[in-house]
């Protein structure tokens, strides 16, 4: 029985090696996760691969020399769908720019959970829904363009802690 022990632990070892759709990391699976969520009449998002390791060579991303995810930018880019909570699993995303688009749907929440935003722009689209409160936890934001969408309610009194914030 212990050679059958040895072959099984080999296997979950290597397994994840040989596997590209596991090895890839959290925040290409999120961006991925978008990309099932977005209709793409003009192919913008072709080079997203989800069987690579990372999304750094994608387009419309940038990443930073640890090959982190700061910036994704589909500002009219003629895409349309809706934003899910994976979004928030790009931890050290600092632009956020989806504007002129036909995105729909509300805000997620999740998106208060990226403390290091600095820019988010999703202006120009069909969002529904109020703000969320949790935009309350972008410290860091500076940018916050939400102008010409369907958005309902009033702009939530928890923004008024956000220092950083010029425009809004």
């Amino acid at each position: 029985m212990a050679p059958l022990s040895v072959i099984s632990l080999s296997l979950c070892f290597l397994l994840p090696l040989l596997s590209p759709a596991i090895s890839t990391n959290s925040e290409g699976n999120a961006l991925h996760a978008l990309r099932r969520r977005l209709s793409d009449p003009t192919n913008v998002l072709q080079s997203w691969d989800p069987t690579l390791v990372n999304p750094c060579t994608w387009f419309h991303i940038t990443c930073d020399s640890n090959n982190h995810v700061i910036r994704l930018d589909l500002g009219n880019s003629n895409i349309s769908g809706t934003l899910g909570p994976e979004l928030a699993q790009l931890q050290h995303l600092q632009y956020l720019e989806l504007y002129k688009n036909d995105i729909s749907g509300e805000i997620p929440k999740e998106l208060g959970n990226l403390k290091n935003l600095v820019g988010l722009d999703l202006y120009g689209n069909r969002f529904e829904g109020e703000i969320p409160k949790s935009f309350s936890g972008l410290k860091s934001l500076r940018f916050l363009r939400l102008n010409n969408n369907n958005l309902t309610g009033s702009i939530p009194r928890e923004l008024t802690a956000l220092s950083n914030l010029k425009v809004l």
